[in-house]
This record gives C-alpha cells, structure tokens and sequence, in this order.
C-alpha cells in the first residue's frame, strides 16, 4: 500500500493524495491550486499522474482548494465514481459552475489583452466538463445516519464521519485489506470546530488507526474564544454607524458567509448592533445558502433546538440584502455607508470582492474585515500583511483603509483542536501533515511529538511517496 501526496504540501491548496493498493488508485481529493497566478495556472494545467489511471475519488467537500480539478481530471480521462456527502453534492454544482465560468472570463481578459497568439491561454475547463464530472458524484451518508461501510473494491472500504469545516464536509475513515493484513487509514481533509454556531462538532474514529493524514492550517496558532470575537465585531459595527463606514468582508461563498450571516442575526436580534444594512453580494453564496435550508439533520443539535425548531429564518435576518444581479451589485458601490458587504471570494482572488475593494479601500473612513485563512501571494494576504499599495485588475490601488483580522471566526481547527484530534486516534503510529505553511506545520508536528514520543511524524513534500 502506497500513498503520494501530490497537493498541499508545505501549503494550503491543491489537496490531492493518492491512495494505491495494488493495482487499485483511490484519490483523496482533487482541488486546484491558489496564489501566484502563473505558478498555480502551470500546476493546475498539468496533472501530476494519468488521469485516466485513476479508479475513484474521495471529495471531503466542496471547496475549490478540495474540488476545483475534478473537471480537469475528467477532461483528462478520468471514468470512475466521485465519493461524496449528499450537502456536497448540491453545493459543488455551484461551485464547478462557477469556477467554470471565471475560468472563461479570465481566459477572455487575459487574451484581449495579449498581442501575441502563442501567449494566448484556454480556460482550465468549461461548463461541459463540469456537467460530465457532477455525472460522476455518487452520494455516501454519513455514518452515523446509516452505519454503513461504502466499498471501493475487493481491500478497500470506508466511511464518512462529519468533519464541521463546512455543510456537508467529511473526515474519511479507511479500511484496506492486503496479504491478509487490515489497516486503517484517516484523511481529514479539513477539520471544523468545536464552537461553530450552525454545524456539528467533528467526529473522532472509534477504530484503531495506523495512518492519520490532517490538516495543519492553524497548526500554530490558538484562536482566542469565539465569543471575544464576536464581541469586537459588535464594536467594529457600532463604530462603523457612527463613522458611517462600509465594511468590506470578504467570505467563502460556503461556509464563512452563512456563519457570519447567522452572527449577524444575532447582534440584531439583542439588539448589541442597530439596523445596519448587511449585503451578501456573491450569487454562489445566495444558492449555497438556500442548500442549507434541507440539511436540517447537519446542523448543530443546540442550533436546531433554538432556531431551526422555531422556524426561525435565520437567513433572512432584518436588514439583510441578497445581491444576485450585478447591476444591483454595482449600485451598492453608489450607497451611502454605514453598511457591511460581505462578498466572494474569500481569499479576494476573484468575484466581486475585487470591485468592492477596488472602490472602498482608497477611503481611510472604511474598514477591510478578514474572517479567515489568507493563503501565500493571495490579495487578501498582501492586505493582511499591511501592504500599502495592492493591484487589483492590474492597476495598483493605495490602501487607506483600515484592514483587520478575526481568524476565530475561521471554519478551522487551530492547534489545539489539531493535538486533540490526533489525541484521540486510538494507537496511531503515522502522522502526516498538510494543508499548512512551514511554520504551522513544524509547530504541529512540534507539539505532537511532545504529547506522543513513539509517533512517526512526516511532513510531506510534493509528489513524496510513502509505503505504508
């Protein structure tokens, strides 16, 4: 048994691992790479296996860093089934189709703008290719729903456990049979927290587990408690009515803008905040938003009895606009503040964050609110590390207003969420980090040893192959 780590080593994006018994390839995700544009456009332009080799795929969720290759890897040769929750089946249609689509404008924009034919670029996929790889999907329940072991072959099966990242994510637990012998293996793609409001805790394993693959992005930090956050949010907005301010938010269409959405209906609702007008400006998140409403059964069990029982709309909280169209998009940029606009991307590397920030931050009267991870070379990290001057669609643009951080509000584990679910593998021999910068994972791997000596620690570099 042989398993490549091809994506997400030594940083956040492009998980793809893969997963070889015998003549059998399973891969664990197949998600495209973000930042530096043309080093990302060469990665994700070029498969580092054959596609056409592969048997199935393992989706922990729908984010574009888990998912966004699928429809490469089917344009490539790709046949087989995509494994996947029910909540994550709906939710990247939406995010294929939409990638799909900025995939083609960007292409149109770079060309119109290059004279020289040879220098001209295809989109990575179109929409075809995405309705042939959503053929493919093929739904798995959560365990804890049915109790059932989903087979792959003859050595291979798994299960789903809730993973708490986001609706619908999943941490993988395997069981490979080979010359007699049985191991398990854990892929937890990414890991939630135990404090969301709306989602499900993460679910440990109940076997033993031999091999645990896990996230490491906040693998050196602790997040302060939620509610400190929460609180200078409460700050920041009463403020920003009092300044007559906008706050840009930028905010994954999944996940980060339903949590805020609900943090909001909150305020509101103990009157902590006033009646401030909240625009989710980004069509994928208004579809996400309307999946939730028939996943009832994922939602936080305290949630559900406070809220979802009631029948309590919580996404449609007062003051709270919708944007689907963008010509109402653009005349957000004519109002008048006090008013917080929360928008995709959330990593500000496409969408209609970019016209937001191009037309808010040159006012040092606005606020640039940052609500989760910024990947390496990203907009949204070259505005968190305070850099002065930030180019959005090619012109460069002064920042003068203010730019802040509440990574607590991050769908994240941090480090200490991390220790505790390796904790709590039962007899774990390999531990595998990924999905982290350098320091986070030497910090993890770090503390990890501390809490257990006797554990094999590997942090893997790109396309590093492991017998296991």
């Amino acid at each position: 048994m042989n398993l490549t780590f091809y994506g997400a080593t030594e940083n956040v994006t492009g998980s793809k691992h893969l997963l070889q018994v015998g003549d059998f390839k399973l891969l664990l995700d197949c998600g495209v790479f973000q930042g530096r544009r043309s080093e990302a456009n060469e990665k994700n332009r070029n498969l580092p296996f054959v596609a056409s080799e592969i048997d199935a795929v393992i989706l922990s969720h729908a984010h574009l860093d888990h998912s966004g290759a699928l429809p490469i890897l089917v344009k490539n040769g790709f046949v087989g089934k995509i494994y996947c929750t029910s909540a994550t089946k709906e939710i990247v249609k939406y995010i294929l189709q939409d990638s799909a689509e900025l995939q083609q404008q960007d292409a149109k924009y770079f060309n119109k703008h290059v004279l020289n034919d040879l220098k001209k670029i295809e989109a990575l996929y179109d929409k075809e290719d995405v309705k042939k790889t959503l053929e493919k999907l093929t739904v798995v329940p959560y365990y804890r729903e049915k109790s059932i072991w989903q087979t792959a072959n003859e050595n291979i099966r798994f299960k789903f456990l809730d993973a708490g990242h986001i609706l619908g994510s999943a941490i993988t637990v395997i069981e490979v049979t080979e010359n007699g012998k049985t191991k398990n293996m854990v892929y937890t793609g990414d890991l939630g927290r135990n404090e969301s409001h709306i989602l499900k805790s993460p679910e440990f394993p109940t076997e033993n587990i031999d091999n645990l693959i896990i996230e490491s992005t906040y693998g050196n930090k602790i997040h302060r408690p939620i509610i400190e956050a929460e609180k200078e949010l409460q700050e920041l907005i009463n403020f920003a009515v009092v300044k007559k301010s906008k706050i840009i938010v930028p905010a994954f269409a999944l996940g980060r803008t339903q949590e805020l959405i609900y943090i909001l209906h909150n305020l509101i609702n103990k009157k902590l905040i006033p009646n401030i007008k909240i625009f989710i400006d980004s069509p994928m998140a208004i579809n996400i938003t309307e999946v939730f409403d028939g996943h009832e059964k994922d939602f936080d069990f305290e949630w559900w009895q406070d809220f979802g029982k009631k029948n309590i709309d919580v996404f449609t909280a007062q003051n709270l606009y919708f944007t689907k169209f963008s010509q109402k998009s653009q005349e957000i940029n004519n109002m008048e503040g006090p008013m917080i606009i929360i928008s995709a991307s959330g990593m500000c590397e496409g969408g209609r964050i970019l016209h937001h920030l191009k037309n808010n931050i040159g006012s040092g009267n606005n606020v640039v609110l940052l609500t989760g991870y910024q990947a390496e070379n990203t907009l949204g990290r070259r505005l968190r590390d305070g850099n002065k001057f930030v180019k959005i669609f090619g012109q460069n643009y002064p920042v003068q207003a203010k730019v802040l951080s509440l990574d607590e509000l991050s769908a994240h584990a941090d480090q200490t969420g991390l220790l505790n679910y390796i904790g709590n593998c039962k007899n774990l021999k390999n531990l595998f980090l990924v999905h982290g910068e350098k320091n986070s994972l030497n910090e993890l791997a770090k503390k990890a040893k501390e809490m257990n000596n006797s554990l094999s620690i590997d942090i893997p570099v790109s396309s590093q192959e492991f017998d296991i």
